[in-house]
């Protein structure tokens, strides 16, 4: 029998039981270790997404296991081998797919969003999304894989180069990955962050991390970079604060990068990007290379998934997992779904 969790509407999970899906042709079945919890679950959880999801849904995309059971034409995947799931499903064929941007496809599946997800016991899903993982890698720590391949994807559109400097406006979990892989790259990287805690879990990662209500983050800047300001600033805050602190810390030719969605469009102060003439960069989701260097920098260490990782609850606990987060003080809860050790 698989467990599952499904989300039922108006902020509420139900723990229910069915047969396992057999894996069809080119496809396998995961027994699921761990599934992580985003902001955009809390974003379902919330409701924020019943117009796209659709009740009863199993959601949760960041996940870890391993195979159980491998389809008919499918060559490359063991039965016990450990693996995680890129949960992007393109068409191949819309404007974006053909111009070879697959990540941001018109008709884009994101799995565990618009359609079923990780947070079951068992998990079937096509071979093609699958990223293998090395032996001897926990798999609690590879549950980060996928938020890290969303860092590692920023960094990489945002082109920060060793020592140039780089902001992260919001210290969650991205803002954290994002600082992280950013410091791998060789920047500089400065945190601004109003919440305490997390302010002190950047400076614990060796982050330098800033309250901006009691700092003038803008002086920090002009003297940490010789008059010039900050090469990259990443808005991860959501808020219209960090947009607006974002164009004022940045150089000339500088790059905003917008990482947060913001579900209210805020005001951009374009006289600033004229006159130091700035760039705007989007970002979303990943790219397959950004998968696999997410693996490499888990495994390697240089993402401390066991400072992040602040709690780990049973599939049955689920709904306690989720009113944990949205109460703040956690970093990255992680579900254990008993499918794999």
């Amino acid at each position: 029998m698989n467990r599952s969790a499904q989300y039922v509407g108006d902020n509420t999970f139900v723990v229910a039981e069915a047969d396992a899906v057999p894996p069809g042709p080119g496809e396998v079945r995961i027994d699921v270790a761990y599934t992580g919890i985003c902001g955009t679950d809390l974003h379902v959880a919330h409701g924020a997404m019943d117009r796209r999801v659709r009740v009863p849904a199993v959601i949760g995309h960041e996940m870890s296991g391993r195979v159980a059971e491998v389809g008919a034409g499918v060559e490359g995947y063991r039965v016990g081998e450990p693996v995680t799931v890129m949960p992007l499903d393109w068409c191949g064929e819309c404007p974006a797919c053909r111009a070879g941007h697959r990540h941001v496809c018109h008709r884009l599946n994101f799995v565990g969003i618009d359609s079923p997800g990780s947070m079951q016991r068992s998990w079937t899903v096509p071979a093609r999304l699958l990223v293998p993982l090395p032996e001897g890698l926990p798999l609690a720590h590879a549950a980060l894989v996928e938020p890290t391949a969303v860092a590692v994807h920023d960094v990489r559109r945002s082109r920060l180069a060793a020592g140039e400097h780089a902001v992260v406006v919001g210290a969650g979990p991205v803002g954290l990955l994002i600082g992280t892989v950013a410091r791998a790259v060789g920047a500089e990287v400065t945190v601004l962050e109003l919440d305490p805690h997390r302010r002190a879990l950047a400076a614990e990662l060796g982050l330098r991390a800033l309250d901006p209500a009691a700092v003038d983050v803008a002086r920090h800047v002009h003297e940490a970079t010789g008059g010039a300001g900050a090469a990259v600033v990443f808005e991860v805050s959501g808020s219209a604060a960090g947009v607006r602190t974002a164009t004022d810390l940045l150089a000339v030719r500088g790059r905003l990068v917008v990482v947060a969605i913001h579900p209210t469009p805020p005001a951009v102060d374009l006289h600033r990007v004229f006159w130091r003439e700035l760039e705007l960069i989007g970002v979303r989701v990943y790219e397959r290379d950004d998968y696999t260097e997410a693996v490499r920098l888990v495994h390697d260490g240089q993402v401390p998934a066991e400072r992040l990782i602040t709690r780990i609850v049973p599939l049955t606990e689920v709904a306690e997992a989720f009113r944990a987060l949205a109460a703040g003080g956690e970093v990255k809860v992680l579900v254990d779904c008993g499918g794999a050790a």
